[in-house]
Parts: C-alpha cells; structure tokens; sequence
C-alpha cells in the first residue's frame, strides 16, 4: 500500500531544479565571460548604464554573479533555496528596470533577435 501511495514528487522537483540551475549558469556566463554568444562583462556594463543602473560595471558583476553562482547553487543543490531567492530577486529588478517597457513576448521583448 505504501509503495500506491509514494509519488516520487522529489524526482521532478529535481529535474526542475538542475534545469533551472542549468539555464541561470548559461545567463550568467554571457554576462559575466562573453559565452554563447554574449557580450561580457564590459558590454553588459554598458547596457546596464544605458539602462539607469549605475555603476554600470558593478550591476554587470552582480547580476552576471548572482546568475551564475545561484544557477550552480540550483545545479548542485547546495544553498538551493538561498540561491534561488538571490535569482528571485535579480529577476524582480531585470522585471521592473528592462522587461515591463518591453513587453512578456518576443514580438514586443528586448531579446528578439
């Protein structure tokens, strides 16, 4: 009867998580190191300051930190729940300063290509 009642919720959960941790480290990583395709520490300062948010330099670092090392905290399941408030909060401030002017779809969104 046990084994009816087990519903291996940690198994998706899991799954969610790694994928999660997987997608934040790649964001990271363009950010912080030009990968994928990105534009690096310095060229994402200079967004950042076309943005508002000054130091330019300092909100590349912690936003391209904050990406990449809460993304591995996810991965690895280390601190997974404090690093997932520090992704919460990065995504609240990219909510609020980028993506609310820009529009939720691709059509109307600042990541068209």
């Amino acid at each position: 009867m046990k084994s009816v009642l087990n519903t291996r919720a940690g198994y998706g959960l899991t799954l969610l998580r790694v994928i999660v941790g997987i997608a934040f480290i790649a964001h990271g990583s363009q950010k912080l190191f030009g990968a994928f395709g990105g534009y690096g520490l310095e060229g994402t300062a200079q967004y950042m300051e076309s943005l508002g948010l000054t130091p330019g330099y300092l909100m590349a670092l912690m936003s391209g930190s904050a990406e990449f090392f809460g993304g591995l905290g996810l991965l690895l399941g280390l601190l997974a729940r404090p690093a997932a408030v520090v992704v919460i909060l990065l995504l609240l401030v990219a909510i609020f300063t980028v993506h609310i002017h820009n529009g939720f779809f691709m059509a109307d969104s600042v990541e068209k290509v």
